[in-house]
């Protein structure tokens, strides 16, 4: 391991700032930042020599790769972390704008599902790992909310409700509880959990979190997050009769008024089961 990618790693384990997922996040972000300044051919680097010049050498090349808008934000507010913590946070300018990356589109024009079949499921050995997956197929949850799953508190008589503890901005939320099939799985996982989390005995989120990635990356399931994409597409099908537009469905200008009108709350619905504060997210999940 290169000098700075061992610094960035005990800078981390230092300083457990935000969730687990956002560590694990910030985590793999500065090693990889650590590997593509050293191809850059700064080299022999140390974590408190994080200068002006690294910071420009990383955004032209991000610029050349072409890398997504998100992806491009994610990585420069780990540089902003890194420069926070060796004491160079003005360093680096608080708006992206300073970069000319432009702005996230939310929008999606193809879509992103991915859907769970017997083969895949089979290729996970941890029946830990299988049954979240399949809480984010069925249920539109995030990772970290079907790993941290705990059914004795979730599982309610027509609903779930998922703690502020385990969702993204700390805002709880409810999903209904809709099929057999949804009952079904929730059975299964209080019968695993017994009376815990998603999360196998004498073990803790991180690990486990550790253990799903392995697994998933082993299994080739490559986008997780799009199992959530299904879900959204699936119930806006149950509630409008109609495909999303993102998969063949009707866009917004061949609609009429009664279709306008399903189309809107359909929409508000995917927001609020999923957990985004705004409806227009769901575009990145829907298309308009």
């Amino acid at each position: 391991m290169k000098d700075l990618n061992y610094q960035l790693m005990r800078l981390c384990r230092e300083n457990r700032d935000g969730s687990y997922s956002t560590q694990a996040t910030r985590r793999r972000i500065l090693d990889l930042i650590a590997n593509q300044l050293h191809e850059l051919g700064y080299r022999r680097m140390q974590a408190k020599s994080l200068k002006p010049k690294h910071v420009d050498a990383l955004v032209s090349h991000w610029k050349d790769q072409g890398i997504g808008v998100g992806t491009f934000k994610n990585r420069l507010s780990a540089l902003r972390w890194w420069a926070k913590k060796v004491g160079k946070a003005d360093m680096i300018p608080g708006d992206n704008s300073a970069f000319d990356i432009g702005n996230r589109s939310y929008v999606s024009q193809t879509s992103k599902a991915q859907y769970l079949d017997e083969k895949t499921l089979a290729s996970v050995s941890d029946p830990y790992v299988r049954l979240s997956l399949r809480l984010q197929a069925d249920l539109g949850l995030r990772r970290e909310e079907s790993i941290k799953f705990s059914p004795n508190y979730a599982i309610q008589d027509d609903h779930i409700k998922l703690k502020c503890s385990w969702t993204k901005g700390g805002r709880a939320r409810t999903v209904p509880i809709r099929t057999a099939r949804q009952r079904r799985l929730l059975e299964e996982v209080r019968k695993l959990a017994r009376g815990g989390a998603l999360i196998p005995p004498r073990s803790n989120y991180e690990k486990q979190l550790h253990r799903y990635e392995r697994q998933v990356r082993d299994a080739g399931l490559k986008n997780p997050h799009g199992l959530r994409h299904a879900y959204a597409q699936r119930r806006y099908e149950d509630v409008t009769g109609w495909k999303a537009p993102v998969v063949g469905g009707p866009a917004s200008k061949s609609r009429g008024s009664e279709q306008r009108a399903l189309d809107k709350g359909a929409r508000e619905t995917i927001s609020r089961e999923l957990g985004h504060g705004r409806q227009s997210v769901s575009g990145a999940y829907l298309r308009r």
